[in-house]
């Protein structure tokens, strides 16, 4: 028996049914490395992947928004097999070998897109095989599910969109966790390669990557998610942390699909190339 699911002003029937409320959480994933290496940050996300099925429900569906799938408009993956996309450069063949085969999840995909309006009331787009999983989406997945079993659906972000837009697309997926959906950001809270120092220790930052980064862990732990839109109020000190934003943007989506009050609990909160925030959170 499906479940009608309201969002957008919009009413629908969903293939999901109804369940107790899934938690969500963004992911600081920096370096693709991240995904293979032995590291405090790969362990985390493998403990993480272990409290489904003991201390969560194990998802139905996983709905993940990468900061490396960038589009005119919002799109949902809508194929049966998204493709594994390695979408980088300069690293050992042993990355590039790496494949995520989950299914996608064409049907659930589909009543999303018409449930979630964008700026203008238009639907999600749907894509049908020119994107797939980037490592912003695989790179954390595969630590955390590594049995690729559960159907995986990609949402882009139009990069050119206003900051309410994102937040606001994310305040309507909030009613797909009820529907055992588990919502994943993957971006970095601060993300500046170019000022990166990899000979630095995890424990190392620079002075601004460390101001900004408290400004966002500020903001979440005492629940004033609204606020993470406007960080570009921060002048200079938001343009060191982010010349381009778009590894920011999945924070907003998570942002938007919390539940006032909502319990989170941070961690990974140490730094890569003293200018990469790996601090992450989850929520519920």
């Amino acid at each position: 028996m499906t479940t009608p699911l309201n969002s957008g002003g919009l009413s629908i029937f969903l293939s999901l049914p109804k369940t107790p409320r899934m938690p969500m959480m963004f992911l600081g994933h920096g370096s693709p490395m991240n995904a293979i290496e032995d590291n405090e940050f790969r362990r985390s996300w493998q403990a993480l992947g272990r409290e489904f099925g003991a201390q969560y429900p194990k998802p139905a569906l996983i709905l993940c928004i990468s900061a490396h799938w960038l589009t005119k408009g919002s799109w949902l993956t809508a194929m049966d097999r998204p493709k594994t996309i390695h979408d980088f450069g300069g690293f050992p063949k042993e990355l590039f070998a790496q494949d995520y085969p989950s299914a996608g999840a064409p049907l659930a995909a589909r009543e999303i897109s018409a449930a979630i309006l964008q700026s203008g009331g238009a639907p999600l787009g749907l894509d049908l095989g020119e994107w797939g999983l980037d490592h912003g989406s695989w790179g954390v997945l595969k630590p955390m599910f590594p049995l690729a079993d559960i159907p995986v659906v990609q949402l882009s972000m139009d990069y050119n969109a206003p900051m309410a837009e994102h937040f606001a697309i994310g305040q309507q997926l909030a009613a797909l966790r009820d529907h055992g959906v588990l919502i994943v950001g993957s971006g970095n809270l601060v993300h500046n390669l170019r000022a990166a120092r990899f000979d630095l220790p995890v424990d190392k930052a620079f002075d601004w990557a460390i101001e900004f980064d408290q400004w966002t862990a500020g903001k979440i732990n005492s629940g004033d998610l609204a606020a993470l839109q406007d960080f570009q109020n921060l002048g200079s000190l938001a343009l060191l942390a982010h010349p381009t934003f778009e590894h920011y943007l999945p924070m907003l989506y998570t942002a938007g699909a919390a539940s006032s009050g909502e319990k989170v609990r941070g961690f990974n909160t140490r730094f890569q190339g003293a200018s990469i925030s790996m601090r992450s959170c989850v929520w519920g």
